[in-house]
């Protein structure tokens, strides 16, 4: 048959490509072949115009095991542990199908993870939404947050937080990030590269269905009016099925079995199998009669494209085949040879006894087109806010707008719905910097923190790029936390716009300047491209989420004040940087002006002694300082502990509006005890770190004196309300 040029175009590739793919087969392809390509060579799997850049982030250090390439990074944490991660963004798929969508996404990563021998310990998410104005937000909301619990509390991985934000440009495109956190021996981590001639190829998990086909393709693709025809690309997941499937694997992984493993994910079987060969640099004949299915005339096409969940692709050693059918049949789960590997240097398919498919494995991987985009550069805005020229507004008035908005409102009503404690290592769930997961069985932990700051990166794409590094950072070290390496999901519009090119340029340029610094590497990631529907993008949003360690576990702190009487220093100056924050968004509804400088030295610096302080154990509590500044900082920390706080009016000529809610970066809250003031004092002075004793804790009330006074609960209860609200409006 000849292909067509719908054909072509509705499996997202360019006739220019289609051309490149003739010259590599030497003939036509066939319309599985068509579906193969069209699966290995879109957006999602290829990368194409995003690896040039991408290889600039720094991936090494001394504690990376295993960077970028593999199902996920691997940081070595000391005594032969090693934490697993990686995050990777749902957001077509749970747009059009929310529920399924969302925990099909968690389902995923959790085996990107696995896959790699370790035992997931935690997931976290990032999520994004419209404005809560928007019909659909309320729905979508409400999908996702249940997919995200539904399929993490049935597998029984604790969802120890993430994030939840607002704004119109998710209208029509919203962001399911999710992130899986495993831990491992360093010297039983497994890969995807095959090796060796005639080895076993095995199909393991679930049956194969018609769900998901095209999956990958529509992830690389913008929506339009008809986005919800879509719904039959979305995956349909089995959280019971995943966990049968996550032991079993770890229970072969026990010995020597396994010579390569990889999670059939986007595009499947097509994917996993190609991969493997690729890595190997060997070929893979597959017998696709044997491929097990769950529906009756299913062909080649539907069973290479689609991408059912809960399946593993293993080669393994041909002495252990008894021993690893054993092991799958004891825990119901599906376990066939399908095929060999080969030295060929080719995917070969059969299927009724005849050859369906053979494609060089270099034609699909090493020969997928690689595109360096035209991008401009974005034009900064140098508006410079003046508060005298607004509405005048008390400060408390505008702090309670900022606590009562959808962005800065608790978001237990969300978190409450994930199990955090299960598996009884969670040493400190959601709502503070960072969550800490306890090492099992050690007295060692982990923090985790998810971040990203589309506002910042919108106005100046490399300075916001640099900015969520940094506040990932300060996070982590807030909980007293070393910082040892990030993964980051990127999501952005259509590349094959300049303008979009260049914001995600920009921010990769940011992110890479804020890592080589900080000595904090990027050790694995995704990039979403296309988040656009009508030609209407989102703007750029950067996640990262990051890993710290704690050698002891007596030195975690969160942001809960603990006595009144004590202190609560500022680490880092406040300049009173107004633009693009929380207190002119929220009161004013403007979004205009530069983000806040990066400084890295200070961040570094001032990170550094903030960690220094937390080891000599003069820190009692603290807090980073980001979006709301410092005045929502202090209000949060005093929610948490119930206790009320008195601060200091401001004795530098700076606006009490600007310096309190200020978005400088680099700054940190520390609770100390006033006894210990002269000895804090004289070691940050020591290291030439700026700092301010800025207010006193008190029992009930939290009041800037000369001011304002509100009783702590009734900021708790204006931070509460929001979500019962939107949910009568909506």
């Amino acid at each position: 048959m000849t292909i067509t040029k719908n054909q072509i175009k509705t499996h997202g590739l360019k006739i220019n490509e289609y051309e490149k793919i003739k010259e590599l087969l030497g003939r036509d392809a066939n319309l599985l072949e068509l579906g193969i390509f069209s699966a290995m060579w879109n957006e999602h799997c290829s990368y194409k115009s995003s690896k040039i850049h991408l290889k600039r982030l720094p991936t090494r250090s001394s504690i990376v095991i295993q960077g970028p390439g593999e199902n996920a990074g691997v940081i070595d944490i000391g005594d032969d542990d090693a934490i697993v991660f990686k995050i990777e963004s749902h957001n077509h798929p749970s747009f059009i199908e929310p529920y399924q969508g969302a925990a099909t996404g968690v389902g995923g990563i959790l085996r990107d993870v696995f896959t790699m021998g370790a035992r997931p310990i935690a997931l976290m998410n990032s999520i994004h939404f419209g404005s809560p104005q928007n019909k659909k937000t309320q729905n979508l909301l409400s999908g996702v947050v249940s997919g995200i619990g539904g399929y993490g509390n049935s597998v029984g991985i604790p969802t120890v937080g993430g994030e939840t934000k607002f704004n119109s440009t998710y209208n029509e495109n919203i962001l399911v990030n999710a992130m899986a956190i495993g831990h491992a021996n360093k010297n039983k981590i497994f890969y995807s590269k095959a090796k060796g001639l005639n080895k076993s190829v095995v199909y393991v998990g679930s049956k194969t269905g018609r769900d998901g086909i095209h999956g990958a393709t529509m992830a690389s693709a913008e929506f339009d009016e008809n986005s919800e025809e879509k719904k039959p690309t979305v995956q349909v997941g089995d959280p019971f099925t995943e966990k049968l499937l996550l032991e079993a694997c770890l229970e072969l992984m026990k010995d020597n079995s396994i010579i390569s493993i990889q999670d059939m994910g986007a595009a499947g079987l097509t994917s996993s199998s190609v991969e493997m060969a690729s890595k190997g640099k060997l070929g893979i004949e597959l017998n696709l009669n044997k491929v097990p299915c769950r529906e009756n005339n299913m062909t080649p096409y539907e069973m290479m494209l689609s991408e059912s969940q809960e399946r593993m692709l293993i080669i393994l050693d041909d002495k252990k085949e008894v021993e690893a059918k054993k092991i799958f049949d004891k825990w119901d789960l599906d376990f066939v040879v399908i095929g060999k590997t080969t030295n060929t240097n080719r995917l070969v398919l059969n299927f009724d006894n005849q050859k369906v498919a053979d494609i060089p494995i270099a034609a699909l991987s090493d020969e997928a087109p690689l595109y360096d985009r035209k991008w401009t550069k974005v034009k900064l805005s140098k508006n410079k806010i003046k508060i005298k020229d607004l509405k005048k507004i008390k400060i408390e008035d505008a702090l309670i707008k900022i606590l009562s908005s959808p962005n800065h409102s608790n978001k237990s009503w969300i978190t409450d719905q994930y199990d955090q404690v299960v598996m009884c290592d969670t040493v400190q769930k959601s709502g503070g910097d960072s969550a800490v997961i306890r090492i099992h069985d050690k007295d060692k932990a982990i923090a985790i923190s998810v971040d990203s700051s589309a506002n910042y990166c919108k106005a100046d794409p490399k300075s916001g790029g640099k900015q969520i590094v940094c506040e990932n950072w300060r996070n982590l070290i807030s909980v007293g936390a070393k910082p040892l390496a990030i993964t980051n999901c990127l999501n952005f519009g259509n590349p094959e716009k300049p303008k979009i090119m260049g914001e995600f340029v920009e921010c990769i340029n940011g992110i890479k300047e804020a890592c080589e610094f900080l000595n904090f590497p990027v050790v694995s990631g995704n990039v979403s491209f296309y988040n656009e529907t009508n030609s209407k993008s989102i703007s750029p949003t950067p996640v990262i989420g990051g890993i710290g360690v704690f050698n002891n576990i007596k030195k975690i702190l969160n942001i809960k004040t603990k006595k009144p009487g004590n202190l609560i220093l500022a680490i880092g100056k406040t300049l009173g940087h107004i633009e693009q924050s929380a207190f002119l968004k929220e009161n004013f509804s403007i979004s205009d002006g530069p983000p806040p400088e990066v400084n890295l030295t200070n961040e570094k610096n001032n990170g550094l002694a903030v960690l220094k302080l937390i080891k000599e154990n003069f820190v009692l509590s603290a807090h980073d300082i980001s979006s709301g500044g410092m005045l929502v900082a202090l209000a949060e920390m005093s929610m948490a502990s119930k206790l009320g706080l008195k601060i200091y009016k401001p004795k530098k000529l700076i606006n009490s509006i600007e310096y309190f809610f200020g978005e400088d970066q680099g700054r940190y809250l520390l609770e100390i005890d006033k006894t210990n003031l002269k000895k804090i004092e004289s070691s940050l002075k020591k290291s030439n770190i700026f700092f301010e004793v800025i207010a006193e804790i008190q029992n009930d009330m939290f009041e800037i004196e000369k001011t304002f006074s509100i009783k702590v609960n009734d900021l708790y209860n204006h931070n509460n309300k929001w979500y019962h609200g939107f949910n009568a409006v909506n």
